[in-house]
């Protein structure tokens, strides 16, 4: 499976070298340069520690929405098993990364859709 996951990271990056050059590696960086942007613009409404906690969920999956964004733009450039993957990878990292950034800023993440996804009182 390893073998799968690096196939589907090398054509992200693929596309998005075509697409926007060496900017790409910004997608593919442990903190992603525009953390400290989001950090400091969200820092007049929040504190400080909370603003750079609210950047940080917000920017550490950057390559999954990448890998999202790169399969809706190109869907015949990714196998079955390849977009399978990346969207494994993105289930596993980006929802829980979104649901924090959510509470932290104000707006906690609800069942809107009644699928049962969220645990109460966690």
């Amino acid at each position: 499976m390893a073998k799968v996951h690096d196939n589907v990271e090398q054509k992200v990056k693929a596309i998005f070298r075509e697409l926007v050059g060496e900017r790409t590696d910004r997608l593919f960086v442990p903190i992603p340069p525009a953390t400290e942007d989001i950090a400091r613009t969200v820092a007049t409404d929040f504190r400080d520690d909370t603003a750079r906690d609210i950047a940080f969920h917000l920017s550490d999956w950057s390559s999954d929405a990448a890998f999202l964004l790169a399969v809706h733009l190109f869907p015949e450039r990714f196998t079955r098993e390849e977009i399978g993957a990346g969207v494994s990878m993105f289930l596993l990292h980006a929802p829980n990364h979104v649901a924090a950034a959510a509470k932290l800023y104000g707006h906690p993440v609800a069942d809107i859709f009644g699928v049962g996804d969220l645990v109460e009182g966690a």
